[in-house]
């Protein structure tokens, strides 16, 4: 049976997590309220790298790999009702980043980014043509170095950035980056899973 790495039944089953924690912004800090939407970024940017570790292993050729991604980003992007405004509000967030996660994990399979600029100026030149609502080319820039942190380079050390599209695409890249340091047992997954995965 074909692999499937990321179903529309998991992303429900998110969803549903989320309605259920009844979320709001003013209990962001208690509780650990906001841990799942951590999950959800976690869940989705692994499943992204299975793609790219079964592409890498010749599992699967660079075009299904492409193909893979696309339908992992159109489960993400679907239309869903409304779990409440702050949780709303969230999921949007959550879903910019991970647009970060599927452009670069696409451009890093097609081979399509900037290897030799510092990160820190990509970064750097993506803050200033924010500032100039040139949203296309923040995007482009922080794409590349998205593709870089999949290739295995290290994010800089940013500081503390304002609130804003390049902060939180950056989310994105950074959850690809703690994902390769912690448990790497997606790379030797052999394509095999029984779907027990499913059930979140």
């Amino acid at each position: 049976m074909k692999e499937e790495f990321y179903t529309q039944k998991r992303w429900l089953n998110w969803m549903t997590k989320v309605k259920e924690s009844n979320f709001k912004l003013t209990e962001s800090e208690e509780k650990n309220a906001g841990a799942v939407f951590v999950y959800i970024m976690d869940d989705v940017v692994l499943a992204c790298l299975k793609v790219i570790a079964r592409c890498e292993r010749g599992v699967i050729g660079p075009e299904e790999a492409l193909d893979e991604l696309s339908k992992i980003r159109d489960v993400v992007f679907q239309d869903h009702e409304s779990l409440g405004e702050d949780a709303d509000l969230m999921i949007e967030s959550l879903k910019t980043s991970l647009a970060a996660v599927f452009v670069s994990s696409q451009r890093y399979i097609a081979g399509d980014f900037d290897r030799e600029t510092p990160l820190s100026e990509l970064v750097g030149r993506a803050v200033e043509v924010e500032k100039e609502e040139n949203l296309d080319e923040t995007f482009n820039l922080l794409s590349q170095v998205g593709a870089r942190v999949v290739a295995g380079e290290s994010l800089p050390d940013l500081g503390e950035l304002p609130y804003s599209m390049t902060a939180e695409l950056l989310d994105g890249i950074d959850a690809i980056s703690a994902a390769q340091m912690g448990d790497d047992s997606y790379k030797e997954d052999d394509g095999t899973d029984d779907g027990s995965e499913e059930e979140i």
